[in-house]
């Protein structure tokens, strides 16, 4: 990857905070870097989270310069096979009454992902959550639940098995050690619900180890912090498992690599999670979202937008020097 120097990182930024519509991920507004890049119509978003340190986030970073700086595969390199993705709703840890009044936000979709085991809730609220989303999207609809780790193997045996009677499609990250991941899905494998693994990938040194070490069955990809479209590709071909492209929380400018990627796989099996701009009161582009599908669209930052949602000039310099770090370690 050709990199940019510091200056012209730098040159042309926008830093904005996003209101959530719902608390999610434990956040209330995400903040994030919009970078302008080798044309007017180019544009990256370094979208790392404010907790992680330099090394975690310079993958972030370097995903935004090959968008911003047109350095995506060719279509020689990697073709493209559709020009349309599904996607799926996400619904966050609410109340089982909130949960039509979230869902009809994302237009028609047939495929959603409810987030269990959020901290100081109990496996009931859980049980509860689920089967208003299966109600919701019915009989023919897909339900999957992502846990985020937040389970031991037991705890993640007894909510499986508590939660199977609503069809489930796969459970992402009920643990989070490999070996974890490895033994519940030894415990459930009669049960035919498959494991998905995300933060084993996009938090690993190794991406591809819980896939040799037979402890998912699907693998969740998430472009910025793997680094970009293009290593991502390759990290699909070394894994050899079906993969679900989701989105990191980005804004719609980061949506876009997601989508991008989304089109050059060539099986794809899953609808994928990269519909969350739905989750923000504003965004720095107008939806990209049509009847649970995305298609390919410029990303453009929208510059009214981008000034009402600025951060304060100490975040932007803040972010401004983190840049500058991970740039020094790509």
């Amino acid at each position: 990857m050709k990199l940019p120097s510091v200056d012209e990182l730098l040159a042309n930024v926008r830093v904005v905070a996003l209101p959530m519509r719902t608390r999610f991920r434990g956040l209330d507004v995400r903040e994030t870097m919009l970078i302008a890049g080798s044309t007017p119509s180019s544009w990256g978003e370094f979208a790392a989270f404010t907790e992680y340190d330099d090394a975690e986030s310079a993958p972030w970073l370097a995903c935004a310069i090959e968008q911003a700086w047109n350095q995506l595969p060719s279509i020689e390199e990697r073709p493209v096979f559709r020009e349309v993705v599904r996607s799926n709703a996400t619904l966050p840890a609410v109340d089982a009454a909130d949960v039509p009044t979230i869902l009809e936000r994302f237009g028609d979709f047939r495929t959603v992902k409810v987030k269990v085991a959020e901290p100081g809730q109990a496996l009931e609220d859980d049980i509860a959550r689920v089967r208003a989303a299966r109600s919701f999207v019915g009989s023919g609809g897909r339900v999957r639940i992502d846990a985020n780790g937040g389970w031991n193997v037991d705890e993640a045996e007894h909510a499986i098995r508590a939660l199977e009677q609503f069809d489930l499609e796969y459970v992402e990250q009920p643990c989070m050690s490999v070996d974890e991941l490895y033994e519940i899905r030894t415990r459930v494998h009669g049960l035919g619900i498959a494991i998905a693994a995300d933060e084993s990938v996009r938090k690993a040194t190794d991406p591809v180890a819980v896939a040799r070490a037979g402890a998912a069955d699907i693998l969740v990809i998430k472009v910025a912090p793997l680094g970009g479209v293009r290593r991502v590709l390759n990290l699909i071909d070394e894994a050899g498992l079906p993969v679900v492209v989701s989105s990191a929380l980005e804004s719609s400018i980061g949506l876009g690599a997601s989508v991008d990627l989304a089109m050059r796989i060539e099986h794809l099996d899953y609808d994928c999670g990269i519909a969350t701009n739905v989750l923000f009161e504003r965004d720095v582009l107008p939806p990209l979202t049509d009847g649970g599908t995305f298609a390919a669209t410029p990303g453009i930052v929208d510059e009214k937008a981008a000034e009402e949602l600025k951060v304060s000039p100490e975040r932007e310099q803040w972010w401004h020097d983190r840049a500058a770090r991970c740039l020094a370690l790509l």
